[in-house]
């Protein structure tokens, strides 16, 4: 059930216009139906009676819309209405790029459409649509040509033909994106002529010559501005929001709708805490002076003695990231930190002399450009500097720190921060901003309640509303869990690998279209590949797997061709893949996706829960593998007409108490259990 606040502010009319043609829209028969053929869907109409008004109130609204609701256009019709009834823009916030294309490139249109065909809308349809992204993904011609000016300084040979390239390419492309260049260009080039630099404003570039510049130019003339969460709080954290009472998240009186919404809280714990890696300070080091090759920034800028002090740097951060893999990440990939001045403060002299040195050199420099470039790596190295400082001191006790080495190799060293509990973060920024905010999702309730997801998202009193998915589970869906499943606490032996291996080769060869098989762990999937790989051969079904060496795009293209694939995959796999049709006809899960309880944030976040004299299990493991559960097993399903069946590789499911909650988050309540012994006839009925 929803309800609405009442109270506050100037008294508002009972029914709104732009909730009045909201309701004509989605009514069974209304425009949606009558115009453009789409058929009636009460919970999409429930939906976007919601949306609409919690818009045109200015209030937060927390909605589950299962799949197949169409919640896109719930909120994009009256979101629209708003924007441009009221000149106020509408920020669309998403985490993954496939629900950004689809926005983009099909919902986004048929809204389009249905408002050239209905006398009562041509008002909205001449509305405006940008695309955001960080500005470090677009290309400045303003940088481009001071790069192609100083190759001879920057750039090695290999080097200048990779700008060559981004040349040419600058001249084809309309977006200017670096994901629009294939292959993808070298960041060490890439990072001279990209716009995330000081020197690329409003006094150097124009929407004629820079990227970034024409994209700012077009978010100023929509009305609906496409984000991704990543983007939104980077944003945010960095202070972009409106100052003080201003209405509005990240525009003045703008309103929000953020969609895959279950992601929020992990996303904004990110990127409210630091990441400094050994690779990005060798980067940053290497773009004013590399040693091997003799380019840089300073190659003629600074004399042979301020080189060497950048080369000192260089010698220092890698004894100073060389110290901590020896001495704490040797033998793991991740520890927390808990004691101060945990190491030697190596890099505070080097780093500062650098960025001492590049003040010194600006101040004497009258090219304004070169200025400014300077000026943006002496900041960037202060930065460093400060992070370094602070992950050295643990001062902030809302805070976990903790090493981990990142990289395909594990050899780069990466310090890191984030905060306990974002929900005050979220309180603040999000829902106390004066304005609506929507957050819609799949999957927000676990165990049939809200609240888990509540308590993270700081949203705790807001208004919530739930719509279940319409298809026909009952008679589209079989489910069937394997009561022999060996536990996890052994998950790392042979005979566990070759159960699960077993079991999935042969829940493989029984539909006709293809398996997605949804793992917890790299090590089991790894171990799995290997040994169905010579059994899948034999039947010549295709075995696709994450970390083979191809993207997720291109996995899920070749999985989608093949049509009758065994795909396995790992965490991003389990939300935001989506292959309707017989192509993914099976959803193995071989684990119950609880986190690792030993990962920094959760263990500190379980310590927090205690102190306040809560239950970390009850609190947030169980709510969130719940979560990511339902998000698994909804890769199955993704239109109305698809088909195909659910196997459950973990016994916990049946054996422990807590295993009822996400019996209930099966979508239809009857499944059958098989073994190893009796599943030839199980899966036969």
């Amino acid at each position: 059930m929803i309800g609405f606040r009442e109270g506050g502010g100037s008294p508002l009319p009972s029914t709104p216009p732009s909730v009045e043609l909201a309701d004509r829209v989605f009514a069974p028969g209304g425009w949606l139906a009558e115009r453009l053929g789409l058929e009636h869907r009460p919970q999409q109409e429930v939906m976007a009676q919601a949306v609409s008004r919690a818009m045109a109130t200015d209030i937060p609204l927390i909605f589950e819309a299962g799949t197949g609701v169409g919640k896109s256009l719930a909120y994009l019709v009256p979101g629209i209405f708003q924007a441009v009834a009221n000149k106020r823009p509408l920020i669309v916030s998403s985490h993954t790029i496939a629900l950004q294309q689809q926005l983009k490139n099909h919902d986004i249109p048929l809204v389009r459409r249905l408002f050239d065909q209905v006398a009562e809308l041509e008002r909205f349809r001449d509305f405006r649509v940008a695309l955001m992204v960080g500005r470090g993904n677009y290309l400045c011609g303003h940088r481009l040509a001071r790069a192609i000016q100083t190759r001879g300084d920057l750039f090695n040979k290999a080097e200048a033909e990779e700008l060559e390239r981004i040349c040419e390419w600058s001249t084809q492309t309309k977006a200017g994106l670096r994901e629009e260049l294939t292959p993808a260009p070298s960041p060490e080039v890439w990072e001279w002529v990209n716009a995330d630099a000081s020197s690329c404003n409003s006094k150097n570039c124009t929407p004629q010559t820079c990227f970034y510049r024409r994209a700012l130019a077009e978010r100023a003339q929509a009305q609906v501005v496409i984000v991704n969460h990543s983007l939104l709080f980077s944003l945010i954290s960095a202070g972009l929001s409106p100052a003080g009472d201003a209405r509005g998240v990240l525009f003045p009186d703008d309103f929000l709708v953020l969609d895959e919404a279950h992601t929020v809280p992990e996303i904004a714990t990110n990127h409210c805490g630091l990441n400094i890696s050994s690779y990005a300070i060798d980067r940053a080091l290497k773009l004013l002076y590399n040693p091997k090759t003799k380019k840089g920034l300073l190659a003629k800028l600074a004399q042979r003695s301020d080189q060497e002090q950048v080369v000192r740097a260089l010698d220092a951060s890698e004894s100073f990231f060389n110290g901590i893999r020896r001495q704490y990440l040797e033998k793991r990939d991740v520890l927390r930190l808990l004691k101060p001045d945990w190491t030697d403060p190596l890099l505070h002299r080097p780093l500062g002399t650098v960025s001492m040195l590049l003040k010194r050199l600006r101040q004497n420099i009258t090219d304004e450009g070169t200025q400014q470039e300077l000026a943006d790596h002496a900041g960037r190295l202060d930065g460093y500097l400060k992070g370094i400082t602070h992950c050295l001191s643990l001062e902030d006790e809302g805070e976990v720190y903790w090493l981990e080495k990142t990289g395909r190799r594990r050899q780069i060293v990466t310090l890191r921060t984030a905060p306990i509990d974002v929900a005050e973060f979220l309180r603040e920024t999000l829902f106390e901003k004066s304005t609506s905010v929507t957050l819609a999702s799949a999957t927000l309730t676990s165990g049939r309640s809200m609240a888990p997801f509540l308590r993270r998202a700081g949203a705790e009193g807001e208004e919530t509303g739930v719509e279940a998915s319409p298809f026909d589970y009952e008679n589209h869906v079989e489910i069937f869990i394997a009561e022999d499943a060996p536990g996890p606490d052994r998950s790392s032996n042979r005979l566990d690998i070759a159960y699960l291996a077993d079991t999935i080769g042969f829940c493989a060869l029984q539909p006709e279209g293809g398996t997605l098989a949804l793992f917890t762990s790299y090590t089991d999937l790894n171990r799995v590949a290997a040994q169905l790989q010579p059994v899948l051969a034999k039947t010549g079904r295709p075995l696709l797997s994450q970390g083979m060496g191809l993207s997720r795009a291109e996995l899920k293209a070749r999985f989608t061709e093949a049509g009758n694939a065994v795909l396995l995959g790992t965490e991003s796999f389990w939300t935001g893949f989506d292959v309707p049709g017989p192509a993914l006809s099976q959803v193995i899960i071989t684990r119950l996706p609880f986190e690792i309880p030993t990962h920094p944030v959760a263990e500190a976040r379980a310590e927090w829960i205690r102190k306040r004299g809560g239950n970390p299990f009850a609190e947030m493991t169980l709510p969130d593998a719940v979560i990511q559960f339902r998000q698994g097993i909804g890769r199955l399903i993704r239109k109305q007409d698809d088909e195909g069946r659910i196997v459950i590789l973990d016994s916990r499911i049946l054996q422990k108490e807590y295993g009822r909650q996400f019996i209930d988050a099966l979508p239809k309540r009857h499944y059958a259990r098989f073994n190893r012994h009796d599943r030839e006839d199980v899966f036969a009925l």
